[in-house]
């Protein structure tokens, strides 16, 4: 799976679950923790959604703030998940 369809499929899910506005911008690399957007539960509905969506677990450690703090960095680490060279 391609990166790009992990930063679509995940924005989507982001504006449809926590910003509840279409024209809102959010940017790839915007901190998502930082800006309010996702708080810790949040985070567990993301995390609960990138499992069920890509086939992924996640270990205990891996389960860190700079892990899903922006979109981007929720592509490349999922995409190195499932065997994608991350860019």
């Amino acid at each position: 799976m391609k990166r790009e369809v992990i930063v679509e499929t995940t924005t989507d899910f982001i504006r449809k679950n926590f910003l509840f506005d279409d024209k809102v911008n959010l940017g790839e690399c915007d901190s998502l923790l930082g800006a309010g957007i996702l708080d810790s539960t949040g985070v567990l509905e993301l995390i609960a959604f990138l499992e069920l969506t890509y086939g992924v677990s996640f270990k205990d450690e891996e389960l860190v703030a700079e892990n899903f703090d922006s979109i981007a960095k929720i592509a490349g680490f999922v995409s190195g998940k499932i065997g994608n060279p991350v860019g």
